[in-house]
């Protein structure tokens, strides 16, 4: 597929995850943890590509491990940033991510965050949010 194509699938899943997560009751105004996906059955395609995207100012965690249902092993590493639910903001950093994945072979798997409460907290998984008392 394309970057455009996918820039286009892209875009329209950053308006829907931008809006679930506000229709949930995320706090709209909150500085958000974005983490984005990268993957490769190369490390050392994997690893270029965090070279790269630690050069265009994202955080990059170490690369992971990961065995798939069928036994192939997959590296993966996030490369993050932190600012506000915009989707203009998170289609311009999907559209330089997809070109950086193209340009070194390794799979763009999307982003994701996190739910922040109206006081601010940060809430990693479900259970963690499930514990916690509504207010």
């Amino acid at each position: 597929m394309s970057i455009d194509r996918l820039l286009k699938a892209q875009k329209q899943e950053n308006q829907e995850i931008v809006n679930a997560i506000l229709d949930d009751g995320s706090k709209p105004d909150a500085e958000y943890t974005i983490e984005h996906h990268f993957s490769s059955s190369s490390f050392d395609r994997l690893e270029k590509a965090a070279v790269d995207a630690f050069k265009a100012g994202f955080e990059v965690n170490d690369a992971e491990e990961m065995e798939l249902e069928d036994g192939s092993v997959i590296y993966c590493f996030d490369a993050i940033a932190h600012h506000k639910l915009d989707v203009e903001m998170l289609d311009k950093a999907c559209e330089a991510l997809l070109v950086l994945a193209a340009k070194q072979k390794v799979d763009y798997d999307g982003w994701g965050t996190y739910f922040i409460d109206e006081n601010g907290e940060e809430y990693i998984d479900d259970e963690e949010f499930e514990e916690k008392p509504h207010h």
